[in-house]
């Protein structure tokens, strides 16, 4: 059986895509890894990359990346909406195919071991790899992000790493590394630029403040698009899914006279999830800015990637992983998977697909 994991690197720069293509560069220079999809983002200046490789390759593929991060992001000098500790914010670990949690936790903790000790970076594990209760949650270990992890790390016992000396990388600043299960990445951009308003519904939708289940909200500014932004993680989408928050937002947001401009999928996601039906879909297939999306049923015998962009252009094709592979969509930043590391993924029926 094939072993298969995902890492999904979130780096601290979005405005320089020739950086983020340096950086997918180096992941594949591990023979096994292969990029699937980036997202860039102006406004957050932050990206997210996702590649997938085997266990006994994923974490050399991650230290390649963090480290490249680290002599090409200075984050003295980064400015943009997101929260961040890092070059290379965070590092999850998640499990594909033949490969358990606990083996992504050992994973995340040897990979943290590896950064902390060969790139002096602090590390933090956190969810299911975090080695004390109150680093579970990310944003207790990121709360107000480097600029004050700076002046705290080596003052407060609170903010000691879990690897590495009790001092901030001076550009890279520190990183979260942790292991969990899938979660879906979703936002919804409101025709406003009252940044208050975002705020508000991602108080009433966060399950923290008493709105949706395993839901977690911030209200962002999208100044380069003149929007207000309600971004989300779903860290269970059994539990709440896309056209449930969807609704909620939608219903929010017509009580306070705000339309909805459009939603973003970021990364990629697990295909029950994905309802093209949803009245999120249309909003999200407009979007100006494209995204990379790797579907993927309960069983993992099957992926498709679905790239959703505003071109004319609708297709859907069937790869078998044998065939040569056609060019990819300008969305991704990555080169296409490689024939090398198709060769053991053989059972894995592709679907691409272009949607208008």
């Amino acid at each position: 059986m094939n072993r298969i994991v995902e890492c999904v690197p979130n780096v601290s720069e979005g405005r320089r895509p020739e950086t983020i293509r340096c950086l997918t560069e180096a992941i594949e220079s591990v023979e096994t890894a292969v990029v699937l999809g980036t997202h860039l983002d102006v406004d957050h200046n932050r990206s997210v990359i996702t590649f997938v490789a085997p266990p006994d390759e994923i974490v050399e593929a991650a230290v390649r990346v963090v480290a490249l991060a680290s002599k090409r992001i200075d984050l003295r000098q980064h400015t943009g909406q997101h929260p961040r500790l890092g070059a290379t914010d965070v590092l999850p670990f998640v499990p594909v195919r033949g490969v358990t949690m606990e083996e992504c936790v050992s994973l995340a903790h040897h990979a943290g071991e590896r950064i902390a000790r060969e790139l002096s970076i602090p590390v933090y594990f956190y969810e299911r790899a975090a080695l004390r209760p109150d680093r579970v949650n990310l944003e207790n270990v990121r709360r107000r992000g480097f600029e004050e992890l700076r002046h705290q790390i080596g003052i407060d016992p609170e903010r000691a790493p879990d690897a590495g000396e009790r001092r901030i990388h001076e550009t890279a600043g520190a990183i979260a590394v942790g292991a969990r299960p899938f979660l879906i990445a979703f936002n919804v951009n409101l025709r406003t630029a009252d940044i208050s308003v975002a705020r508000e519904i991602a108080r009433v939708v966060r399950a923290r403040d008493g709105g949706l289940a395993s839901v977690k909200a911030l209200g962002f500014e999208l100044k380069s698009r003149g929007l207000v932004q309600v971004s989300m993680n779903l860290v269970n989408y059994e539990e709440t899914g896309l056209t449930e928050v969807f609704a909620a937002i939608e219903k929010r947001a017509r009580s306070v006279g705000v339309e909805i401009e459009s939603t973003e999928i970021v990364g990629l996601i697990p295909e029950t999830a994905l309802d093209r039906n949803g009245p999120y879909f249309p909003q999200c297939s407009r979007q100006v800015q494209k995204g990379v999306c790797l579907c993927q049923p309960h069983n993992y015998e099957n992926f498709s990637t679905v790239t959703i962009s505003n071109t004319s252009t609708s297709a859907i094709r069937r790869l078998s992983p044998r065939r040569r592979w056609p060019s990819p969509p300008i969305s991704l930043a990555a080169s296409w998977p490689k024939p090398s590391w198709l060769s053991w993924t053989t059972s894995w029926p592709w679907r691409y697909c272009r949607l208008r």
